[in-house]
């Protein structure tokens, strides 16, 4: 792994409180999701950072030495990205889009659309599991938009930093083969799926403890989750290894089956991102925003199961 300036943020984060557990809350992370980064960046630097115990946090002499830099390199690096965001902000439109996104139905709908209404402006993009990684990207001006997701209420990454427009709010549904005796069911209890493996997407927010405190709501704890990419999850759910969680907006398949949680009991958020002081984005954001818009509405048509159950539930689907 090749340490990277978001690393060097998440060092300072946890200096700074002096514990693991606060830092992973000023950083909108979980905390498990930071405590496994911590070991990464351990592991690249050759040591460990910080020493820990039930005080706190505290940095170790090589930790010293990594803060010592950090806190050369980060304010010359928000020094660079203000020159270019002056830079850019003063050479017009748009020339070119950069979008980033983690995996989901969206991006492909909103290059489309862009590529459509600009078509002598290069479209590029870049995805990632990690929101925080995506959302860092966008701080630093490698990217022009971005979209995410974010867990119920939770709030996006680098919120702060950033301009963040909803797109769109799913609730989330399980994935079942159709051969699954549950499959004809209009709807599901999450208690009936006491008995199941579950299979997931990875991610760097809070929606793996949602899931785990919406199962113990329901009166059980999950047997086992895997994290897969979204191929491997949709493989582990047609060969009955496993029942999935997805977005209500998961394209329809061949094999499978998605249906909605009684309550629904898990959301997701679609958002729309980009910097604020880029004069660029903040001007075509209205357009790339209605582009977006467009295409989670052509996402929620593909499914009729899911356009029908918004009708008795207004409070989700496209953002008003």
């Amino acid at each position: 792994m090749e340490l990277e300036l978001r690393h060097l943020r998440t060092v300072r984060a946890i200096a700074e409180t002096g514990s693991l557990t606060k830092a992973a809350a000023s950083l909108g992370l979980a905390q498990p999701a930071l405590s496994a980064q911590l070991r990464r960046i351990e592991k690249a630097l050759g040591g460990a950072l910080f020493d820990r115990d039930h005080t706190g946090a505290r940095p170790t002499p090589l930790g010293e030495l990594v803060l010592e830099r950090a806190r050369v390199v980060l304010p010359a690096v928000s020094e660079l990205q203000q020159e270019a965001v002056r830079f850019a902000n003063a050479h017009g439109p748009m020339a070119r889009f950069r979008l980033g996104g983690t995996h989901g139905p969206l991006l492909g709908g909103l290059v489309d659309r862009l590529v459509a209404a600009h078509p002598t402006a290069p479209v590029s993009t870049y995805t990632s599991w990690s929101e925080a990684e995506i959302a860092s990207q966008l701080v630093d001006g490698r990217l022009d938009f971005a979209l995410i997701g974010a867990c119920g209420e939770s709030a996006p990454p680098a919120g702060d930093q950033l301009t963040w427009q909803v797109v769109g709010i799913d609730p989330v549904f399980v994935m079942l083969p159709d051969t699954h005796r549950f499959a004809a069911e209009p709807e599901l209890d999450l208690a009936a799926l006491a008995d199941e493996c579950w299979a997931d997407v990875p991610g760097d927010g809070c929606f793996a403890d949602c899931f785990v405190s919406a199962c113990a709501r329901a009166g059980f704890s999950p047997a086992s989750v895997y994290e897969a990419d979204t191929v491997s999850v949709v493989h582990l759910v047609q060969v009955g290894r496993a029942v999935g969680l997805c977005r209500a907006t998961f394209p329809p398949t061949p094999g499978l089956v998605t249906r909605p949680l009684a309550g629904a009991p898990l959301s997701w958020r679609h958002l729309l991102g980009w910097h604020p002081r880029s004069a660029a984005s903040a001007a075509a954001a209205g357009e790339v925003g209605g582009h977006a818009l467009v295409a989670y509405a052509d996402a929620v048509a593909r499914s009729e199961s899911y356009a029908h159950w918004l009708t008795a539930h207004p409070q989700f689907g496209p953002a008003g």
